[in-house]
């Protein structure tokens, strides 16, 4: 039974989808900005929840880490870089497309990304798929067209948001040597590595940074950053990549109605229309696992 791998990915986009509650009101901060403390704070966050907290647990990894042999350790470590810099890369984009651009912008690159990883899966990891998976995907795809017209550059920046993090899902499900818990923590301490030079190029934004700025920072780090990263990597041990990104959906669903109820952001019939097929998409797409659960649980009970 794999309910809790389900309910871990349900929750973890679940929070995702209402990134925009927190995040909004930092819009008269620098994309920049948001993103060093954010990675900055949650590298604080992780590294001591690993070496306090699971102590045991990650100096059994470093043991296992060291007992590989040179290619193993490199390849693990190319893997975990590659997929700091595609975090690091995807935070960015998201920040800025949010708040200057549109909540609508984020809901889009996260309606692409499940058909980009789902294709991906297809051809690099030979995930299967069945017919009503294909067909789902095929709404999809469809939907994001009807969801682009006369907003190409939400488009473009969409797309690049989408394929960063959807090829971040394809090397995590190839990233299992370690607890994932661990390697979640090299990546964002990389991740922060990588970006430490943007501290010295005078990008942060010239308003001075309120209490509330830390407040809200500190929640992104550990309630939008560390608690879903270690739900979304936790539901990849026995999901297909395929799977969890067809779950990614719930996040722009949810972004969506954000934006339409609590920002006023202005939709169209057909953004309206898209937004429903996407839904019956998600539904389609995981009709076949939803009975499989039903059918075990009443086998069960009989």
């Amino acid at each position: 039974m794999n309910s809790k791998y389900y309910l871990s990915v349900v929750v973890a986009f679940t929070i995702w989808g209402l990134f925009s509650l927190v995040l909004k009101p930092l819009s008269a901060y620098s994309s920049v900005d948001i993103l060093l403390y954010r990675m900055c704070l949650a590298s604080i966050f992780i590294l001591f929840v690993s070496f306090v907290v699971r102590w045991k647990i990650t100096k059994a990894n470093i043991i296992l880490f060291k007992s590989f042999s040179f290619k193993e350790r490199f390849d693990i470590v190319l893997t975990n870089l590659s997929s700091a810099g595609l975090l690091a890369l995807n935070w960015f984009l998201f920040i800025y497309v949010m708040n200057h651009i549109s909540v609508n912008a984020t809901s889009l690159a996260y309606l692409i990304c499940p058909i980009l990883t789902t294709v991906l899966a297809f051809f690099i990891l030979k995930e299967n798929l069945s017919v009503k998976q294909k067909l789902a995907i095929s709404i999809s795809i469809v939907s994001c067209l009807m969801l682009s017209i006369g907003h190409l550059m939400d488009l473009v920046y969409s797309m690049i948001i989408a394929l960063s993090y959807a090829i971040y899902l394809i090397l995590q499900k190839r990233n299992n040597q370690l607890d994932k818990f661990f390697t979640l923590t090299a990546q964002i301490v990389f991740g922060s590595i990588l970006l430490s030079p943007l501290f010295f190029t005078g990008n942060e934004s010239s308003i001075e940074k309120s209490n509330l700025f830390y407040i809200l920072v500190i929640v992104i780090a550990i309630v939008f950053t560390i608690i879903p990263m270690y739900l979304n990597v936790f539901a990849l041990k026995k999901l297909n990549s395929s799977v969890v990104g067809i779950f990614i959906n719930i996040n722009p669903i949810l972004s969506f109605l954000l934006a339409v109820l609590y920002f006023h952001e202005k939709v169209n019939l057909v953004q309206g229309i898209a937004y429903t097929l996407i839904f019956f998409s998600v539904l389609l797409f995981n009709l076949d696992a939803l009975q499989g659960n039903l059918k075990k649980r009443f086998i069960k009970s009989t």
